[in-house]
């Protein structure tokens, strides 16, 4: 029992950790930008495949280094030459936008590297057991993807609540007239927190890459649950945003791990049923109804807590 608790708490942990990676850059765009980028999830897509091209050449590290760099280039590029001329039409325009643009990468990256998930491995650098609990070994590469979420969890913190640079930012959001006076091309830093961005969803994709499968449909496979971990850490909450990811990726693994049932749980309310469709529902497993509990702990975040867990708007 304890080490099922263990190993699935380790598990949960990660996989939060890779949903705050993905989610964080999400988080970022809206805080500074106001904008929910649709499109986000195919930045990830795009990063997990220029990882693999790169790593397959040249090596996993400088993949690491150099996708999210040409992924982020990317972002800016759509910034600059197309979500800036889409917003000044308002935010259903933006959506739209960042919308289509999803058909548009996953058609690219079919035609570059078709249907099929392509052979993207964990680097033999970070291929051996870091420690073994109850006789189970736990990946380097595991862990590395820990640390690698948060020490980006804490520079971005930093740099959002702390520096000049990301007060400058979040006041161009909501004062960009008096940040120009002062001298602050707006425009610019609204184009490299977009670049940012889409770097930080690159840098998931290279890391999340070898561990998951790396195929043309990722992004519409984890695009929802992205939105599910900003709008229940609260819209613009990087705080937020990283407590709702250790929430969901807990709750998903303690779920997947469990074999009881809803009969188990509801107890006496179960037993009380005598409609043969009612017993039927309550024979499910919890395991079987994990995939679905995210999504139902967004409506009811939606319903009593619109604003999210740590959220300042009303989503």
């Amino acid at each position: 029992m304890i080490e099922i608790v263990l190993i699935s708490t380790l598990n949960g942990v990660l996989y939060g950790m890779l949903l705050f990676l993905m989610a964080s850059g999400l988080t970022i765009i809206f805080s500074m930008m106001g904008v929910l980028n649709f499109a986000h999830a195919s930045f990830y897509m795009l990063g997990a495949f220029f990882g693999f091209e790169i790593s397959r050449r040249i090596g996993f590290w400088p993949g690491l280094v150099l996708a999210p760099l040409l992924v982020g280039l990317i972002g800016v590029a759509v910034e600059r030459y197309g979500l800036r001329r889409v917003h000044r039409h308002g935010h259903v325009a933006e959506l739209l936008f960042t919308f289509g643009l999803t058909f548009v990468i996953q058609e690219v990256v079919e035609m570059v590297w078709g249907k099929l998930p392509v052979d993207y491995r964990v680097p033999p650098s970070l291929d051996f057991p870091a420690f073994t609990i109850f006789a189970t070994n736990y990946p380097a590469f595991k862990l590395f993807e820990l640390l690698t979420a948060l020490a980006i969890f804490a520079a971005l913190l930093v740099v959002v609540t702390r520096t000049r640079i990301g007060l400058v930012v979040q006041a161009a959001l909501t004062h960009p007239a008096m940040v120009a006076m002062l001298g602050h091309n707006v425009d610019r830093i609204f184009m490299l927190v977009f670049g940012v961005g889409a770097a930080l969803a690159a840098v998931a994709g290279v890391i999340a890459g070898p561990a998951l499968v790396t195929q043309s449909n990722m992004a519409a496979l984890l695009g929802p649950i992205l939105f599910v971990v900003v709008v229940i850490g609260g819209l613009g909450s990087l705080p937020g945003a990283f407590l709702a990811s250790l929430l969901i990726g807990l709750v998903q693994t303690f779920a997947v791990a469990s074999n009881a049932s809803l009969a188990d749980l509801l107890g006496p309310l179960a037993a009380g049923s005598g409609s043969s469709f009612l017993r039927d529902i309550w024979n499910v497993t919890v395991a079987q109804v994990a995939p679905i509990i995210p999504y139902l702990l967004l409506v009811l975040i939606l319903i009593f807590r619109p604003r999210g867990l740590m959220g300042q708007r009303e989503s």
